[in-house]
């Protein structure tokens, strides 16, 4: 599953420049999605700090889709400001 593309910013495409933040949120219980550091694992966690962070919302939407659609979800998107 791809969360992040090369293409988000082409004059600096390792800076995640963009303004926009989205995160992923389960529909039931109101966790957010993170990335464990150790092994990739998706976590369930409550500071939404510690969620990550997509930098458009096509790469939001497209991640929800996929864990929704693999059964790991049901998961909603949501734009922090």
């Amino acid at each position: 599953m791809h969360f992040w593309a090369p293409e988000i910013d082409p004059a600096h495409p390792m800076a995640c420049t963009q303004a926009e933040r989205y995160v992923l949120r389960r529909i039931v219980g109101g966790a957010y999605i993170a990335i464990a550091a150790e092994d990739q694992s998706l976590l369930d966690v409550v500071e939404l700090d510690r969620a990550y962070f997509f930098h458009t919302h096509d790469a939001a939407l497209r991640a929800a889709g996929e864990l929704n659609r693999l059964g790991l979800g049901g998961v909603d998107v949501v734009k922090i400001d």
